[in-house]
């Protein structure tokens, strides 16, 4: 006798790059396990798989090509109609920066915000200029663990270069070789550079405003989270 089959209810949302909306399922028992391991675990590049799987499990998509944005407002809002939309965190009061206190986060009121003066159009010069894509979660997915940070941020920069434009020439990504990327950042002058950093500093992220009350003190203070590691607890 075949045991039955369980109904799973679906929801909507809509992506915040794109405007699609799409449908996603709730996290069963074999999510539940993933998500505990990426709960539990210190290695980033094993959370990211486990986020990946849970992910593509619920909404049948390839997350590995979206923006990092997307794939964290995605599982924020799967896990909240999965296990519910409140969650608790233990938070570093910042009056003191070594106090730690509970604070109560409902996951429905946790959205993407952008810079008004975000642009994806970057200026080096009059002239020349540079068109970029959002980091993707395949990119998250390459870093190599031993890098440095500087090494990190220089390879993300080239693998988000879409186009250059100089004057009427345009040239796109497919058609430079690495290394032609990689001298063409590093001749960039200090301000240059900063105009290029200010893409990444100003492009959308899931970001969420607390309140913390420092138990000890009685100071009342706001702490940002952002990225989906600060959700994790």
């Amino acid at each position: 006798m075949a045991l039955p089959k369980l109904n799973t209810p679906t929801h909507k949302l809509v992506l915040p790059s794109t405007g699609e909306e799409i449908t996603f399922r709730p996290f069963l028992v074999k999510e539940q396990k993933l998500l505990l391991m990426a709960q539990q675990n210190d290695n980033d590049k094993e959370v990211v798989d486990n986020v990946i799987k849970i992910i593509n499990n619920c909404t049948g998509l390839d997350t590995t090509n979206l923006p990092v944005f997307d794939v964290e407002y995605l599982f924020l809002k799967i896990r909240a109609k999965s296990v519910g939309d409140i969650i608790q965190l233990s938070i570093k009061c910042p009056d003191d920066d070594d106090t730690y206190t509970d604070v109560t986060i409902d996951l429905d009121e946790v959205e993407v915000t952008i810079d008004e003066n975000h642009t994806n159009t970057i200026y080096i010069t009059d002239d020349i200029k540079m068109i970029m894509k959002y980091p993707q979660m395949v990119d998250i997915k390459l870093n190599n663990v031993n890098q440095t940070e500087t090494d990190t941020v220089f390879e993300m920069l080239q693998r988000c270069i879409v186009e250059v434009h100089s004057g009427d020439e345009i040239i796109n990504s497919v058609d430079m070789k690495p290394k032609e990327i990689s001298d063409f950042i590093d001749s960039l002058n200090t301000e240059q550079f900063e105009n290029v950093m200010q893409f990444f500093n100003t492009m959308p992220k899931v970001r969420h405003v607390v309140e913390v009350i420092n138990p000890k003190t009685k100071v009342t203070g706001e702490v940002l989270l952002e990225g989906l590691q600060s959700f994790l607890g």
